[in-house]
């Protein structure tokens, strides 16, 4: 049973900072795609940012979001610098274990439950 388990959420204020983290667990993988997409009410998800042989951002979040990974502690991280209320939704961490990777979600097997960011002064 593979498990992603997000933390980090919370509430800022514009311009400030958040390390999201997304700890997988239940089953050793060799490698795999990592990824962050969000969600808010009435909108698609969104892809924010990947990681597989390398990084891809959004654009809107390019230069002030970065996507990284520890192999030996099996977490995704997705660090949010600059935060604006536009940033605000609920963000989702995901795996490919087939690497294909990239910014669409239908390329990822196994999804977190969600952390709800919220960006307000």
């Amino acid at each position: 049973q593979v498990q992603l388990v997000e933390s980090g959420g919370g509430l800022v204020q514009p311009g400030g900072s958040l390390r999201l983290s997304c700890a997988v667990s239940g089953r050793t993988f060799t490698s795999y795609a990592g990824a962050w997409f969000r969600k808010t009410p009435g909108k698609e998800r969104e892809f924010v940012a990947a990681i597989n042989w390398g990084t891809r951002y959004a654009d809107s979040v390019k230069g002030r979001f970065t996507i990284s990974r520890d192999n030996v502690k099996n977490t995704v991280y997705l660090q949010m610098n600059s935060l604006k209320p536009e940033d605000t939704a609920v963000y989702y961490c995901a795996i490919d274990t087939s690497r294909r990777g990239g910014a669409y979600a239908t390329a990822y097997d196994y999804w977190g439950q969600g952390t709800q960011v919220t960006v307000s002064s």
